[in-house]
């Protein structure tokens, strides 16, 4: 595996996540290329998501620096994240899942992927499990 950096932007878009969850990002990145679009949020930050319809809580586990959210990046070939095109396919968080997945498996963190929640699918969110991490 061949060690892919995480772009400056998205190091500062991690900061405040708790590290065993960054650890797991770090280790999915090097498979599935992703940038990182939320890592923390404040309170004001989750009430407009709330507001928007984007997020049904206020209880939500960005607020306490135990979620991400995750987005597939398609390189436009020049490696600069600015450059490249985000996509939102579905197909394309399956394999951001499967990374995470595994990554979290090697690292043993567990997590949970809002792609596999019944209702309210959430492919970009991952966050450490609350039984873990309360």
């Amino acid at each position: 595996m061949s060690v892919v950096m995480l772009p400056p932007r998205d190091r500062a878009r991690l900061e405040g996540v708790h590290r065993d969850l960054v650890r797991v990002v770090e280790r999915a990145r090097q498979v599935v290329p992703f940038i990182v679009t939320e890592g923390l949020r404040t309170r004001a930050r989750q009430a407009e998501l709330v507001a928007l319809g984007a997020s049904r809580t206020m209880n939500s586990r960005h607020l306490t620096g135990h979620a991400v959210d995750l987005a597939y990046w398609l390189d436009d070939g020049d490696g600069a994240v600015e450059q490249g095109e985000v996509r939102w396919d579905w197909p394309l968080y399956e394999q951001i899942g499967a990374a995470m997945k595994r990554a979290a498996k090697e690292l043993t963190v567990p997590i949970v992927w809002g792609g596999d929640w019944a209702s309210f699918r959430d492919g970009p969110h991952f966050e450490l499990d609350r039984t873990a991490y309360p």
